[in-house]
């Protein structure tokens, strides 16, 4: 059985995660690409409304179950209605547990009943599927398409909700299969990537730089001045894609620029060499 890499892939990278399950980072790599990149949804514990029975609660009622108590009396113990205790022992109970409940048991089935798929809207909607495609293959992003829905399927009683939030088709894309739409048309996105990438928290973004960069209105008065020698200005011009760069250095007093053109992968290699 595959365990869950949810809570790994959300609070550190692929490498860590498979480290953490004790799996090869091949199987690794292929279950995140299996998923699109995207995190699987498992709700904590504690989330869960209180309409779900809890651990505790169905320990005490194997508890009471094993002194005899019926159904009805059981329910009261535990503030619960009859119909949910009697629900609770035939949906999580199997013929080969003997006739004896057991709540640990019961908890697992529970759960893996709660993370069951659901077939997703776009799967089980063709016309809203074609619309979307066709939008998709227009290089429209998904907050355009949703907002397209809206004005092309207005709220009316005798027309069937149509209404897609964004990240709906995001997920629908990177899934694949399973969300309904081609994986193939992640190209027409803005990013064009194949998995989807984990955002990071701006309280949790390191530092680019080794020193705090400090603000241009913050600079000696002196440099305003223009008279001290060794007072440079310096600028970074990224190219297309990413893949080149265009360095720039000013000296302030005498009005002397340097340029450098390298790729970026030597920049980070090698840092800026002035020509």
């Amino acid at each position: 059985m595959r365990p869950s890499t949810g809570v790994c892939w959300s609070s550190t990278g692929t490498v860590e995660a498979c480290r953490q399950l004790g799996i090869g980072r091949k199987t690794g790599y292929r279950w995140r690409a299996e998923s699109g990149g995207i995190v699987p949804v498992h709700l904590p514990e504690v989330s869960r409304s209180d309409r779900y029975l809890s651990l505790p609660e169905r320990k005490r009622i194997a508890t009471l179950r094993e002194r005899g108590l019926g159904i009805r009396e059981t329910a009261g113990r535990i503030g619960r209605a009859p119909s949910t205790v009697s629900r609770e022992l035939r949906r999580n109970s199997r013929s080969h547990d003997n006739g004896v409940y057991d709540a640990d048991l019961a908890h697992q089935r529970s759960g893996e009943r709660f993370r069951r798929l659901r077939r997703v809207k776009l799967a089980a909607d063709l016309v809203l599927k074609a619309e979307v495609q066709a939008r998709l293959d227009q290089d429209w992003s998904p907050e355009q398409i949703a907002a397209h829905l809206r004005c092309l399927w207005p709220d009316r009683p005798d027309r069937p909700e149509r209404h897609l939030c964004h990240e709906t088709i995001y997920r629908s894309l990177y899934q694949g299969v399973r969300g309904g739409l081609s994986r193939t048309l992640t190209k027409r996105l803005r990013t064009g990537r194949p998995l989807r990438k984990r955002r990071r928290r701006s309280d949790q973004r390191a530092a680019r730089f080794i020193l705090p960069p400090v603000l241009i209105d913050h600079r000696p008065p002196v440099v305003r001045l223009r008279t001290r020698l060794g007072d440079w200005e310096g600028d970074l011009i990224v190219g297309p894609l990413s893949r080149s760069a265009v360095a720039a250095l000013v000296d302030r007093r005498r009005r002397r620029a340097k340029l450098s053109e390298e790729r970026i992968a030597e920049l980070d290699a090698l840092g800026m060499r002035w020509t």
